[in-house]
């Protein structure tokens, strides 16, 4: 399925060649991913309208029963019937009102699998000495991390992480998403030659670009 692009080429470019400028100074192999959203949250904004919908239900019941309101039973169950169907079209027909119904745990658990997924599918994993690091960005959800491999974190501590990965939301919440990447590329690079500094012969295992989804 063609995704159009949110970056244009020429921040593809810059993004490509500040990997390319980071990794020749380190073993280390930098991957980047850019993703809209990390799941169509659907059945999750579904679930809690749907509670929503009950709920509503429940007070309108109890208003009418102490108002001395008569409605039949019949009626009241199409009432509640026609509001979750409309509820449901509304999700179904504009997507951007779904993640507003969805707890923040559940948007970081959802963006955090995203980025796992991404690390195992691009092959980040499998580099020769296991220093694979992946950049991974998930619009939607206003989440960013940083997932590295195991020869990494034997050296390399989480906290270390920390300053790439506010980089990165930093200048997503402003809109500037190119240069997140830039910038947080240039200091992964730096931190990677501190711990792995390059050798002879060593080859570019991972592709020196940006994937968006």
């Amino acid at each position: 399925m063609f995704v159009q692009q949110f970056l244009g080429a020429d921040d593809h470019a810059r993004i490509a060649e500040a990997i390319r400028i980071a990794e020749e100074k380190t073993d280390g192999e930098i991957y980047a991913v850019l993703a809209r959203r990390s799941d169509d949250y659907f059945f999750a904004a579904g679930f809690v309208a749907a509670c929503g919908v009950i709920i509503a239900a429940i007070i309108a019941a109890l208003l009418a029963h102490w108002y001395w309101f008569d409605i039949s039973l019949p009626v009241f169950g199409l009432a509640i019937l026609a509001g979750f169907i409309s509820v449901v079209l509304v999700l179904w027909l504009a997507p951007s009102v779904r993640i507003m119904l969805v707890p923040h745990r559940i948007r970081y658990r959802r963006a955090h699998l995203n980025a796992v997924q991404q690390f195992l599918a691009r092959n980040v994993h499998i580099t020769s000495e296991r220093t694979g690091v992946l950049l991974f960005v998930s619009l939607a959800e206003h989440y960013a991390e940083v997932v590295a491999d195991a020869g990494i974190n034997a050296k390399v501590e989480q906290e270390e992480w920390n300053g790439i990965v506010a980089t990165l939301t930093d200048h997503a919440s402003r809109q500037a998403v190119a240069d997140g990447y830039v910038a947080a590329i240039g200091k992964a690079g730096e931190l990677l030659a501190r711990h792995f500094p390059p050798t002879d012969g060593k080859p570019n295992e991972l592709s020196d670009h940006l994937v968006e989804l």
